[in-house]
């Protein structure tokens, strides 16, 4: 399917030919800006490159011989998507006047707006939205400094007969607004709410990344597989040093296999665990692509072992000697590679526990450590720029030495109260400094990491965690990819199936867990072909333990990886949710979907009875087949081949699920 878009090639050469027109403004001092026009701006650069189907712009303008003002743009041609940021950088040997109010403002002309979009991951569980326009004006404000736990900064606006997709990036607090003014609706959105700061000489601060993704079609299923094309091919990052896209990979954490559980249920590896594992996982036949090594494996800020509290003890980042002497993780990551396993291996570098006991022991300063009286957690704060280099080079050190190939970063805090601490104590007029330089680092951070991992042949891309699904802003996941997309998706399959049908609209290259538990640290659970299909995404997260559990079904496990495996070059495809959304409360219904592969002319469609289901019977729907081309169905359970007219798939055909919590799994190929 082809998306280029001459409409949307031309608003974007609109702004790169009249900068007056550029959708930002601003204020400087007392004065207020639309665009990058009037006294005081003078364009002083301009560079223009074109790789592949992808035009880039860069425009350096000085403004007021003050600030150096760099706009960073880029139009893709394939899908008529263009984005941009900007760079504020002071010049002079003085302070600036004070900024504030950076924001996109971009008017789309159209009858009927309709806003379309999902919540984020806490609360609501990406729980999926549509608001008329006409009737309501919507606004969103992220507060805490975890992009999307609360809200999600993508939306869907259609207009007229056309629509838009929209998209920021930024991983800390940010605002939106969609407003109707006449025949047109006004979006307007900013990073870093209540901006309003000074830069010290040498200072230089960055905007979000604002994407606007214009499509043709005024249709859901259009918008949502246009978007998802664009976002494999331009946004997921790449697997190595070669550039080789992204696909699908399994990964299974053994820390439940150690027999060692922690005080909050959760379980940390220790020198003499991994081995029985990884030996039974390949006895069985059931070999993971990476072993995932989690939280728990260091030593505390006074150097002492910590056998069950990993969250209240990081900031070290160092093997404590007890649980791993003597160069064994390395041996368990080496036996893993010559196994044909990868290792992936927690952190969280934005919070420190114990600061003066890292100050004595690890020559950390105190000042890194931002506290606040009657506030549990302490920031690391990587927007300085030696707390920035202490905490990689710690961080990078433990990769290499131990050839880990990727990289997860958790961040088990809200880290905006602190910020807005941090703020206070520079004084008066530096109003959201400390996040502009936190997420610039939170960037930089990342990219060193991955730098780090290529270096020794491991990956392009880190794992994006923050208490689940805090952390899935754009931008992070131009380096990152959600291995969970919540931590809550290891309990229920109803949560799962919810999940799916609205996460995946929007971030293709995400994963669950493969058992369906009563708590999400549960060590054990129900695990069944049923649920297995529930968790089938791009990350195939196995829960399994190889030898602590006697009950241990390896046929099932052995089963739902093949069955991935025969699958899963479908699941960065195009996707059609076939059914009504349902929150985790609801099973008494059916819930269906489908990839398909518009090259192939394949693909696979989902056919789930939930576990409250009175109904037998689903009519299966397919929106994209055609009409005057014959397909074949066939039954990956039965082997049952189903042949039928284009048209007939349009208006439907009944499946029966004899039972409740069962599924259908139906290859589906154009003949």
């Amino acid at each position: 399917m082809k998306y280029s878009n001459k409409s949307a090639y031309l608003r974007y050469c609109s702004f790169i030919e009249n900068p007056e027109k550029f959708p930002i403004s601003f204020d400087y001092g007392d004065t207020h800006y639309e665009g990058l026009k009037g006294d005081g701006f003078s364009l002083i650069e301009n560079k223009k490159s074109t790789l592949g189907e992808v035009e880039k712009n860069e425009f350096v303008f000085l403004f007021k011989n003050t600030l150096k003002i760099c706009v960073l743009s880029a139009f893709y041609h394939s899908h008529g998507a263009f984005e941009y940021s900007l760079t504020f950088e002071n010049v002079p040997d003085a302070t600036t006047e004070n900024i504030k109010n950076i924001k996109t403002c971009t008017r789309f002309e159209g009858g009927h707006p309709v806003l379309k979009g999902i919540y984020g991951d806490l609360e609501k569980y990406y729980e999926p939205y549509e608001f008329d326009l006409s009737e309501k004006d919507v606004e969103f404000v992220s507060k805490t400094g975890r992009a999307t736990h609360i809200y999600f900064p993508y939306f869907n606006l259609e207009y007229g007969d056309c629509g838009v997709m929209l998209a920021i990036g930024w991983a800390g607090t940010w605002s939106a607004g969609f407003k109707k003014e006449g025949d047109g609706t006004v979006y307007t959105a900013n990073a870093v709410n209540g901006m309003d700061t000074y830069l010290k000489p040498g200072e230089k601060i960055r905007t979000a990344l604002f994407v606007q993704a214009h499509y043709q079609i005024r249709d859901e299923f259009y918008a949502t597989n246009y978007w998802r094309s664009w976002f494999v091919e331009h946004n997921l990052p790449k697997a190595d040093k070669n550039g080789t896209p992204l696909t699908p990979f399994s990964t299974c954490c053994l820390a439940n296999d150690t027999g060692l559980p922690n005080s909050d249920g959760s379980i940390s590896e220790r020198y003499d665990t991994w081995k029985p594992s990884i030996d039974k996982m390949i006895q069985e036949d059931c070999k993971v692509d990476f072993r995932w090594f989690d939280a728990g494996w260091y030593c505390a800020p006074d150097k002492s072992t910590v056998p069950s509290d990993w969250w209240g003890t990081v900031g070290t980042w160092e093997l404590d000697p007890v649980k791993w002497p003597d160069g064994s993780f390395l041996e368990s990551t080496e036996y893993a590679r010559k196994n044909g396993m990868k290792t992936l291996m927690w952190f969280e570098p934005e919070r420190v526990t114990f600061p003066d006991d890292l100050v004595k022991n690890f020559g950390y300063k105190r000042e890194w450590a931002i506290t606040q009286e009657g506030v549990r957690a302490t920031s690391n704060n990587i927007g300085d720029p030696e707390c920035f280099d202490w905490t990689v080079n710690r961080i990078c050190k433990t990769l290499k030495e131990n050839k880990v190939e990727m990289y997860r970063e958790d961040n088990n805090c809200n880290p905006a109260e602190l910020w807005d601490f941090l703020d206070g104590k520079e004084g008066e007029g530096r109003k959201g400094i400390t996040e502009l330089k936190f997420i610039d680092g939170h960037y930089r951070m990342w990219d060193k990491f991955i730098e780090c991992t290529l270096s020794y042949g491991g990956c392009g891309f880190v794992d994006s965690c923050a208490s689940g699904g805090g952390r899935n802003d754009l931008e992070s996941m131009r380096r990152g990819v959600p291995l969970l997309r919540s931590d809550a998706d290891r309990t229920t399959t109803a949560l799962r199936l919810s999940m799916t049908t609205a996460f995946n609209k929007w971030i293709p290259f995400c994963g669950a867990n493969t058992k369906e538990k009563a708590k999400q640290l549960a060590l054990t659970g129900d695990s069944n072909t049923y649920i297995w299909r529930a968790s089938y995404l791009a990350s195939s997260n196995v829960d399994s333990q190889f030898v602590q559990d006697p009950d241990q079904d390896f046929s099932v496990l052995r089963n739902g990886l093949r069955e991935w495996k025969k699958i899963n070059k479908y699941l960065l495809k195009d996707f059609y949710v076939l059914t009504p959304w349902h929150s985790r409360e609801e099973k008494d219904g059916f819930t269906a979907y489908c990839y398909y592969d518009e090259q192939d002319l394949s693909g696979y469609t989902f056919i789930f009875r939930m576990e409250e289901c009175e109904n037998d019977k689903y009519l299966l729907k397919l929106p994209f087949v055609k009409e005057d081309k014959k397909y074949m169905l066939t039954d990956e359970d039965t082997g049952e081949n189903r042949s039928c007219e284009g048209k007939q798939l349009k208006d439907g055909i009944n499946y029966i699920l004899s039972e409740k919590k069962s599924s259908k799994l139906l290859f589906v190929k154009e003949q």
